[in-house]
């Protein structure tokens, strides 16, 4: 399915601490005048920078997502086709083995979460750029030191240590989604929302206060590369298929054509918006945007999509393949 590209959500943010937060390099510098746990760094726009790696990110969201499907679904594969994978159990990648599957077939067998972020046998739909500080924000670095107590003894069984953590500023990134369908747009927002609310955080010593951050929004994009708009409605170039140009479409809209969906794609797939599509850049293409952190900005995209989301999980968690 990665050959073709049906559509495109860009999603532009910012986190902004609530608090200290750190991401720590993996081991100590060789600097005497730096922290022992200290931020991890990079060479950005002319000079070092702290930053927030879109790996750990992509970490820390994955986790929650799963957190949600387990909740409202399934954790076993025989009881409900809503299911996460759990990588420490291997018996749960058993179909793996079987060398006849095709490519569709093992994505149809591999968990929601699966399908989403990827696993050894099928790449991920979901990209998220590593997060730079706004220049417009600046930051505020701090050093703090702490001890281990010994919590039958009551004594300092390992420190003192010092360890570096941003208490302000704001860090900017972009998620990407490619080829998605509307509940699993869903439910990256359903993450993101719980990420703002606080109930989980990123990052070094969660469990002790740090890595709670808020979201803020700036813009959603979503873009249908093979479409065209003609007279108020969204064409699909090299079929008969179109839709109003107030359409939010799921991958599964444009494999309508016989034999164009061995992935299975839910089919329909599609929500109505009060944002009215352009074209893209050249004149080729067609997009839908929402700018803003208000209940008609991309809050409004991220309602509309966990409507799908909700919907899925009415059914009993049909699979949502790609």
């Amino acid at each position: 399915m990665h050959k073709r590209l049906v559509n495109h959500c860009i999603i532009e943010l910012s986190l902004i601490p609530d608090g200290p937060i750190l991401i720590k390099s993996g081991k100590e510098g060789a600097d005497p005048t730096k922290p022992q746990m200290e931020f991890v760094e990079t060479y950005h726009t002319g000079g070092r920078s702290i930053y927030l790696p879109g790996s750990s990110l992509k970490g820390a969201i994955r986790a929650h997502a799963e957190r949600i499907v387990r909740t409202v679904g399934s954790d076993s594969r025989n009881d409900a086709k809503l299911w996460a994978s759990n990588p420490l159990k291997q018996n749960e990648y058993e179909y793996l083995k079987n060398q006849n599957l095709t490519p569709p077939q093992i994505y149809q067998q591999s968990s929601f979460t699966d399908q989403i972020f990827g696993s050894t046998e099928i790449a991920s739909r979901l990209r998220i750029e590593d997060a730079y500080p706004d220049k417009s924000q600046p930051l505020k670095i701090e050093e703090r030191n702490g001890v281990a107590i010994d919590r039958v003894f009551g004594s300092v069984a390992v420190g003192p240590f010092d360890y570096q953590v941003c208490t302000s500023g704001e860090f900017r990134t972009k998620i990407h989604l490619k080829n998605f369908c509307l509940a699993q747009l869903g439910l990256i927002g359903l993450v993101l929302r719980d990420l703002n609310d606080g109930w989980f955080a990123i990052g070094f010593a969660k469990s002790r206060g740090l890595g709670s951050v808020k979201v803020q929004y700036h813009s959603a994009t979503i873009q249908y590369p093979g479409c065209e708009l003609q007279d108020k409605r969204i064409h699909q170039f090299g079929t008969q298929q179109s839709w109003p140009h107030t359409s939010l479409l799921g991958a599964g809209e444009f494999l309508r054509t016989e034999n164009a969906n061995p992935y299975g794609f839910p089919i329909p797939d599609e929500q109505q918006t009060p944002i009215a599509a352009e074209e893209m850049a050249f004149g080729f293409g067609v997009q839908l945007s929402w700018v803003g952190d208000s209940e008609t900005g991309v809050k409004d995209l991220f309602m509309r999509a966990v409507r799908a989301w909700s919907e899925l999980v009415r059914q009993g968690g049909t699979a949502c393949a790609s």
